[in-house]
């Protein structure tokens, strides 16, 4: 039987083979990379908001604890947003012809909320529950990273799934004192692992890994 294809068939075969699984092999490299770079999870960039304001002012420079703005981190599935009139408690009395403070006064004035713009946001499907994390020992700035140095704020981890898993699958890596949660110069000790097991029993903290945890 006469051959049908020319030899040379057979390299060009052989290189589609090995050059289509190549392709393949770095379209997943790419794509792994791409979900977990800040443009698809928003990590360290800053968001303009409409007022601009600083972490790094408020609770380095004046001492602000946490919980004055975000009364609801204790007890409440969200953080919150403080109110107009928590700014204004202080705002009243200082800066109160800044130009950069006209969209507060405005607020204030109208009884309109300032329409801040969200930085940490979770898909729709992911369940999360401030107050759970806050009462069990997972500190601000595990989630939210250096919070209290940052001048205008940012996304600090990627939120992705594996990020959430780190902590869920080992906890007592990441557990402090219920008395440090807000405390955001506080540092793990050297023995972190021996005390954060201390604390995993003492706060009945559990393993959570399974799927219908978060999504629900």
């Amino acid at each position: 039987m006469p051959q049908v294809f020319h030899r040379s068939f057979n390299t060009l075969s052989r290189v589609s083979v090995f050059g289509s699984l190549l392709f393949l092999g770095l379209a997943a490299w790419a794509a792994s990379v791409y979900v977990r770079s800040s443009y698809a999870t928003n990590r360290d960039i800053a968001r303009d908001q409409p007022i601009p304001f600083s972490h790094e002012h408020h609770v380095t420079g004046l001492g602000i604890d946490c919980r004055y703005c975000h009364d609801s981190a204790e007890k409440s599935r969200y953080a919150g947003m403080p109110a107009t009139k928590t700014c204004m408690n202080c705002h009243q009395q200082i800066w109160t012809g800044s130009p950069v403070l006209a969209p507060l006064r405005a607020s204030y004035q109208n009884d309109v909320p300032i329409p801040w713009v969200r930085v940490h946001r979770l898909a729709d499907f992911a369940y999360f529950d401030h107050s759970a994390h806050v009462n069990k020992g997972v500190g601000c700035v595990t989630c939210h990273g250096p919070v209290d140095r940052m001048p205008l704020t940012w996304q600090h981890g990627t939120l992705l799934m594996s990020w959430c898993l780190d902590c869920h699958r080992q906890p007592q890596m990441f557990l402090r004192p219920r008395e440090q949660v807000f405390n955001m110069e506080w540092q793990p000790p050297p023995d972190q692992e021996q005390q954060g097991r201390q604390l995993v029993e003492e706060y009945g903290v559990r393993q959570l890994i399974h799927c219908s945890t978060c999504h629900r």
